[in-house]
């Protein structure tokens, strides 16, 4: 029993019957349904797809739903992305236009940053591909000190360097996804941006109220 499994996320690229049997083939063990894009329908349809392949080739597979969580990320650019450059400052707007970001700013889909961040904090962009030092905030703008040369484009997440931030882990959408999650009944539930136990027994009483056994993951 191998202890270490292979997670796939199901994408564009492998969303049709015969892919997801060669996942299947070549030893997939959990595969990922992203409820932050398709619909309720369209997640069942590849979970059934999953579950058909893997009893065809004998095999065990787990269904991980993954809840999309509060919207934590920069709104877009003119240009569709920006290069920034180490050293430079950015800042972080939340009344910013949504679509007007440039290299010196950018609108955030989170208003209540600005509440949850102070001087010397360290934010995360797209995955920690892109570091800025906070350095001061004044009223809806974090300016921000940029800690490497780097990309970012449109709808990049965001998150704070140890945690902290106020945004609650479950949002009215996640909590219908669980409801659907039971429906197809995922072996696992997985929580964005979970900052306490509260929001882990909430999700799985939701999940068991809908019938729901799937275990909970708590992305930290």
């Amino acid at each position: 029993m191998r202890r270490t499994k292979i997670v796939a996320t199901l994408g564009p690229a492998s969303d049709d019957y015969e892919v997801i049997d060669e996942l299947v083939r070549v030893g997939v063990d959990v595969v990922r349904l992203n409820f932050s894009h398709g619909s309720h329908e369209e997640q069942k349809r590849r979970a059934e797809i999953v579950r058909e392949c893997a009893e065809k080739q004998s095999r065990v597979v787990g269904l991980l739903a993954d809840m999309q969580g509060p919207k934590i990320r920069t709104e877009r650019f003119v240009d569709r992305k920006v290069t920034l450059i180490k050293g430079d400052r950015f800042t972080l707007d939340a009344d910013m236009d949504p679509a007007a970001g440039t290299n010196e700013a950018v609108g955030i889909t989170y208003k209540s940053l600005v509440d949850d961040v102070k001087p010397g904090n360290t934010l995360l962009l797209d995955d920690g591909r892109m570091t800025l030092d906070v350095e001061s905030v004044e009223g809806s703008k974090i300016h921000c000190i940029v800690l490497q040369t780097g990309e970012l484009s449109d709808k990049k997440g965001i998150n704070l360097l140890g945690g902290g931030l106020s945004a609650p882990a479950l949002t009215d959408k996640d909590r219908e996804d669980i409801k659907a999650a039971a429906g197809i009944q995922a072996d696992y539930v997985a929580i964005s941006f979970v900052s306490n136990a509260a929001e882990v027994n909430e999700a799985r009483r939701l999940l068991r109220e809908a019938g729901g056994y799937g275990s909970i993951v708590s992305k930290i």
